[in-house]
């Protein structure tokens, strides 16, 4: 029978032995390299990557500067400033628009927290994932930066409402694209000025 500093005299041996056989099996073992950047690899269809803000079928933008996306953000790495639509300048088919929106992703996690307590669906994550920077203004991305481009059938904002539609039928998908003659509004908010045009009229 086997004592118990036997026992343990073996035990011993055994250890390091054991430790060191996790690393001769990996020596035997094909070798992973990813060609990175040269080959990127394909993420998830549901990956968590940077933000985007999304727009309506004919140009309006989603967002209503609600602000709970910053909010449910537990980084705190969102900044919202709403404002007020107006008939001369509307950005959104509701009361009010998101006028500032900022990420700052040297503090977020990626966590979707944000896109789960938007009630418009309009802060959605990509599959971008290439965000790292040398610089930690440049990883602050604005409002300019994260709004989804237009697609065919769209209007850049600002721009009045489908004629005859309101904020619901925008909810409910009635509204497809932008209606025949839609023409940009003039961004006073941003800093343009009315053409020669415009202020004669």
């Amino acid at each position: 029978m086997e004592t118990g500093e036997g026992k343990d005299t073996a035990q011993g041996f055994h250890n390091p032995v054991a430790g060191f056989g996790v690393t001769f099996k990996a020596m035997f073992k094909k070798r992973l390299t990813e060609q990175y950047p040269e080959e990127k690899k394909v993420t998830a269809p549901r990956f968590h990557g940077r933000h985007q803000l999304n727009r309506h079928p004919d140009g309006l933008e989603k967002c209503v500067g609600c602000e709970l996306c910053a909010w449910a953000c537990p980084a705190d790495a969102i900044y919202v400033e709403g404002a007020d639509n107006t008939e001369e300048e509307r950005y959104s088919p509701g009361e009010r628009y998101g006028r500032v929106y900022q990420i700052n992703y040297a503090r977020c996690i990626l966590c979707g927290l944000c896109i789960e307590a938007c009630p418009t669906r309009a802060l959605t994550m990509t599959n971008e994932f290439e965000l790292a920077d040398s610089s930690r203004a440049n990883l602050i991305y604005t409002k300019e930066q994260l709004l989804a481009g237009l697609d065919e059938g769209m209007v850049d904002s600002p721009h009045v409402i489908y004629p005859g539609m309101d904020e619901q039928d925008y909810y409910r998908g009635l509204v497809t694209e932008a209606a025949p003659g839609t023409e940009p509004q003039v961004a006073v908010s941003k800093g343009e000025k009315p053409t020669s045009e415009e202020v004669d009229v």
